[in-house]
């Protein structure tokens, strides 16, 4: 039930102006006044509280704050927003034949990825109902989704998977007109793109917001929805700062106004009127909305967009760092009071933090001064630096806080991946030697081939164990216990040994698993 006691911040209710009541209003609101009190107290009038309630005066005050009170809609809003919206249409020469089947829901994600398995985007070719052309390599597939201008020469904003790989786009605004678009620029990594329309240099355009929504805002999506280009949906703000499993910049803003496939790279609009966010991909078992919806926030679309127009790319700094969070279990192993901040696994060769003398396990805690909550927050604040920047960074170093200046590097377009020079590594070798309490095995990485010569491989792991628990297989290799180097089971038991004398609730493992390194906070038994 909505509190109407105070009105100011809803935006679906008409906000009266200070000087709404005239005298002849307050005087009739007075006499409403005076004939209650007559009621409750007897003085005055002889009224009864029926009649007071049912006299003219009650009645036309009722209807003055009816008049304030009256839901107004979104309509004004949607007049004056809809003309900066357009419908995006994209033609591309399909690369793989299809489905003999005639199943076109592929999904543009690794098979088994996060992505993949609970997210499904919408807009793009792939399985949009209006896609033309016979099986085989080379037809010609189209796909739709949404867009908005951001300024009155044609620049406009959509997502990369909407325009990635298209041979030719075409854009149609409002008023039902179509024009050639051409593609400026994206980034994959945000999933967002910039086009540019010729044909006019009075486009109605659409101003991205300066600050971030609040949790319950209302929003409205304006898009092109399984080609009925035009359409308007309205809901709230549902949370944000969500991580969908998209890459490490994920921040999307979660709406549950309705939005499905071709509602890509539309704009979800304030009562403002103005962008919160562009909408790039929905929670959808079915393949239709469910009221679960995300939009990159407007101050990331600024950022990119910026770069995208200058320079048809986006630079992001880099400080060459595998990282991951601080669990409370980490927090725990390493006597952090609260578990914040970002844990390095391990710096890559030559990067910018190796070179400054940062190592693995150390806890990146802020940048600049400004403290670091979790991992992805050093990602999307590191990346939202120039290469060449210089920036300074509070790091926790074996217990110790210290602060490290260092150059940015700029983040490579691709990362390579590091593979295991022989992925049966473990498999075949002697049992090893049993870590008690933990529930696996170790032998000396240096005595099993393709283990490496650092550190102790896990040659087997009971399945009910902690071990198992935290994620452990035969052929990880653990490289450090407690902080310190380990190359046999008894460097190993001795860390452990010390770890609970240190009345320590879990310790701490570095392990390297498919060529990446983790560390882990594997749990004491006690005694």
């Amino acid at each position: 039930m909505t509190d109407r006691s105070d009105l100011s911040n809803l935006p679906s209710y008409r906000q009266p102006r200070r000087s709404v009541f005239s005298a002849r209003k307050i005087a009739l609101m007075a006499s409403v006044v005076a004939g209650l009190g007559a009621a409750v107290y007897g003085f005055g009038t002889s009224t009864s509280p029926a009649d007071l309630f049912s006299s003219p005066a009650h009645a036309q005050v009722n209807n003055e704050v009816r008049k304030v009170e009256r839901p107004i809609g979104f309509a004004d809003i949607v007049e004056r927003v809809k003309p900066s919206v357009i419908s995006v249409k994209v033609n591309m020469k399909e690369k793989t034949a299809s489905n003999d089947d005639g199943d076109d829901s592929s999904s543009p994600f690794q098979p088994g990825s996060p992505m993949e398995r609970f997210f499904r985007r919408f807009g793009g070719p792939d399985g949009f109902p209006g896609q033309k052309g016979g099986g085989g390599r080379g037809r010609v597939v189209q796909g739709q989704g949404s867009g908005f201008f951001i300024s009155a020469d044609g620049f406009a904003v959509t997502n990369n998977h909407v325009v990635d790989g298209a041979d030719k786009v075409e854009v149609t605004t409002d008023d039902g007109k179509t024009y050639t678009a051409k593609v400026i620029g994206t980034d994959q990594r945000t999933d967002l793109a910039l086009i540019k329309v010729e044909g006019s240099t009075n486009f109605p355009f659409a101003k991205l917001a300066d600050g971030k929504p609040r949790i319950g805002d209302w929003v409205l999506a304006v898009g092109n929805p399984f080609g009925l280009g035009g359409t308007v949906t309205a809901g709230i703000v549902s949370a944000s700062g969500r991580d969908i499993g998209n890459g490490p910049y994920d921040d999307f803003i979660q709406i549950d106004a309705p939005v499905n496939k071709g509602n890509s790279g539309g704009p979800a609009f304030d009562t403002n009127g103005e962008v919160m966010g562009v909408n790039t991909a929905i929670y959808s078992p079915s393949g239709g909305s469910v009221g679960i919806a995300f939009s990159i926030p407007a101050s990331t679309v600024k950022s990119v967009v910026a770069q995208l127009k200058d320079k048809g790319s986006v630079s992001r700094g880099w400080i060459g760092v595998q990282i991951q969070p601080v669990t409370s279990d980490i927090a725990d192993s390493l006597g952090m009071k609260k578990a914040e901040g970002a844990l390095v696994a391990e710096p890559q060769a030559n990067g910018p933090a190796a070179k400054a003398g940062i190592e693995s396990g150390d806890v990146i805690t802020s940048v600049n001064g400004e403290s670091v909550k979790d991992a992805r927050e050093l990602a999307r604040t590191i990346g939202g630096l120039a290469p060449g920047a210089t920036v300074k960074l509070n790091v926790l170093h074996k217990g110790v806080d210290k602060v490290v200046n260092l150059t940015l590097g700029q983040l490579p377009n691709t990362v390579e991946a590091k593979a295991d020079t022989d992925t049966d590594s473990g498999k075949g070798a002697s049992k090893g030697t049993d870590v008690p309490k933990l529930g696996m095995t170790v032998a000396p990485a240096n005595s099993v081939a393709g283990a490496g010569k650092d550190g102790v491989v896990v040659t087997e792991v009971d399945p009910k164990s902690a071990a198992a628990e935290r994620g452990f297989k035969e052929g990880d290799v653990i490289l450090e216990v407690g902080g310190k180097s380990v190359s046999t089971a008894g460097d190993v038991r001795d860390a452990i040994n010390t770890a609970r004398t240190d009345s320590k609730n879990s310790v701490l493992m570095r392990v390297k698993s498919g060529g990446q390194s983790r560390f882990v906070a594997v749990p004491l038994a006690k005694g």
